[in-house]
């Protein structure tokens, strides 16, 4: 594990990242979801691919990678481009776990692989809608204590700062970067995933140019798994 000081907009960021085989030519950059961090990846992945060479990353706010002001998704992506600079990656395989997956494709690598991604907008049930309006109308009254009732599990227990990050990527729609991405990618997504659903990747497969779409049994973290398969569709794509 290392440590990289990263200057972006007057702040500091100290990235935490690890990588294995360090002598292999193809660069395999991984990124995980919010709440996660790279140690999570690096226990499912770091068995396999041996051709490539692992970079496993904390973003920002996560892991032991510091965070001391709100960001936005292409925040997220100028810090960990300026991060690659400083270690010499290049961009030639990417893989993104949720909001992961939005990182890595507005990082635009050769070859982008998204692993339950966000970045397709679904509308809030009308249960959170209302807790959303009823927040706002205590804010107005300066009642911002029961922030804790009304916060999504996954911003529960975050500095303000991370929350206001995770309010400014939540909601995101990347139908239009989707579109663009002019790579090669692979799309690996779980049958009962509820974060981001099934009808996300069948979006995104249509959206993209030169795509292709794997479906396993499980959840968001189906990948966990199947790892081992998952890794060989990522090595048959590179043409390993």
């Amino acid at each position: 594990m290392a440590i990289k000081s990263i200057v972006y907009n007057q702040h500091t960021f100290d990235v935490s990242y690890e990588i294995l085989n360090p002598q292999a030519s193809v660069d395999l950059v991984v990124l995980h979801g919010w709440g996660s961090n790279k140690n999570l990846m690096k226990q499912v992945f770091s068995p396999f691919m041996d051709a490539f060479r692992h970079i496993y990353i904390d973003l920002p706010g996560f892991g032991l990678s510091n965070c001391d002001s709100s960001l936005h998704t292409k925040d997220y992506a100028n810090i960990i481009e300026l991060f690659m600079n400083e270690i010499n990656a290049s961009k030639d395989i990417i893989l993104g776990h949720s909001f992961g997956g939005k990182v890595a494709l507005l990082l635009k690598p050769k070859v982008i692989i998204l692993v339950a991604s966000a970045g397709i907008f679904i509308p809030k049930p009308l249960k959170i809608k209302v807790k959303i309006a009823l927040f706002k109308i205590l804010k107005t009254f300066g009642l911002t204590k029961f922030r804790s009732m009304f916060v999504a599990q996954d911003a529960k227990n975050m500095s303000e700062q991370m929350y206001e990050t995770f309010k400014n990527v939540v909601d995101e729609d990347y139908s239009d970067e989707f579109a663009s991405y002019e790579g090669k990618a692979l799309l690996c997504w779980g049958k009962e995933d509820t974060a981001t659903p099934l009808s996300s990747a069948k979006k995104i497969d249509k959206l993209m140019k030169y795509s292709t779409l794997k479906v396993y049994d499980g959840d968001h973290y189906f990948f966990i798994d199947y790892a081992k398969e998952v890794s060989t569709e990522i090595e048959a794509i590179y043409n390993v």
